[in-house]
């Protein structure tokens, strides 16, 4: 099922023939389960794998513009059958801007990031537009997100809500990694040069198939300041 995963997604990517729509209520149901606790990493490869986004993402969505060209620098390092070294840890260092996939401790790709719109310091409630710092997992994977493609952080995790408890304050969530707007309201450079996001963490769409590729659900993430 792996295969079709990627094959899915590289259809969408390279041929520009679907778009991932936003989920009604009904329709969440039916995107893959969140994680309830992060994966344990070894040195070794990643065991299993995450389940493939639903074939019904590509078959019933709208047209939309080829993606555009990639950003991404990689080390190939080993890779299996299908091309792809996945990744068994992520770090982001947002003063960088800048997303790393690592494996057994060795960086296999870099990507340029943007981050929320008040991106210094730590996310401590709701609607701060503050990127979280601190470690994290993947929890979930929504192919039909009003982004392209989106793949979410684990933010709050349980001092996230003391804190905002005690400050008498929701500690907010839905942080992600995504793409592009599916709709967007500002021209192409914008999202390229600036800080645009609600808090999350934004590639280009070319670089969003790549990271959707290499990771799975329960994978660690640590977002530095």
């Amino acid at each position: 099922m792996r295969c079709l995963d990627r094959f899915l997604v590289i259809c969408i990517a390279a041929l520009g023939l679907a778009r991932p729509v936003c989920l009604s209520a009904e329709e969440a149901a039916t995107t893959e389960p969140a994680a309830t606790a992060p994966v344990a990493v070894a040195s070794d490869p990643v065991a299993g794998a995450t389940a493939p986004p639903a074939a019904d993402a590509v078959a019933t969505v709208a047209t939309m513009p080829t993606v555009a060209a990639g950003t991404a620098t990689a080390n190939p390092g080993p890779t299996g059958v299908s091309g792809f070294t996945d990744a068994d840890r992520i770090v982001v260092h947002k003063s960088k801007r800048q997303l790393e996939l690592l494996k057994a401790g060795a960086v296999i790709a870099q990507y340029p990031i943007r981050l929320g719109l008040n991106p210094e310091g730590h996310k401590l409630r709701e609607g701060d537009f503050r990127t979280p710092e601190g470690q994290y997992y993947l929890s979930r994977r929504n192919p039909r997100s009003e982004f392209f493609l989106s793949i979410g952080v684990s933010y709050p995790n349980d001092a996230d809500r003391r804190r905002a408890r005690g400050n008498g304050k929701a500690p907010g969530g839905s942080i992600m990694i995504h793409g592009l707007p599916n709709v967007p309201r500002k021209p192409a450079d914008y999202y390229a040069h600036n800080d645009w996001t609600d808090g999350c963490i934004a590639v280009s769409n070319s670089d969003m198939v790549d990271i959707w590729l290499r990771t799975k659900v329960g994978l660690p993430i640590e977002i530095r300041p």
